[in-house]
């Protein structure tokens, strides 16, 4: 004979998993805000610039973004695998991440 389901003890655990893996996506957003330097804006500037962003229409401008992103965690992850110097490998010079989108 099967056990029965505590289906309440399982929502349970489902809700304090999606608590905590929102506590932990709110503490990696605050981090990103930190690395890239936008922690230096004040509040009103930053919620307008995350604004903009979410209401941008134009695909290849978020794509242009997109790019600018995935070059900025590339660096960082270079920047801090073991033996490496913490200006990467040379493959350049990173685009500061708080200059306007190119084009």
């Amino acid at each position: 004979m099967r056990k029965p389901r505590d289906i309440d003890a399982e929502l349970r655990s489902l809700a304090d998993r999606a608590k905590t893996l929102k506590g932990r996506r709110i503490s990696q957003l605050g981090e990103l805000v930190a690395a890239t330097g936008a922690d230096a804006l004040d509040l009103e500037t930053l919620a307008g610039a995350l604004l903009s962003a979410v209401g941008e229409p134009q695909a290849s401008v978020r794509e242009d973004w997109r790019r600018r992103g995935a070059t900025f965690f590339r660096e960082r992850s270079r920047a801090h695998r073991p033996g490496r110097a913490a200006g990467g490998d040379g493959g350049g010079a990173a685009q500061d991440p708080r200059d306007p989108p190119p084009g």
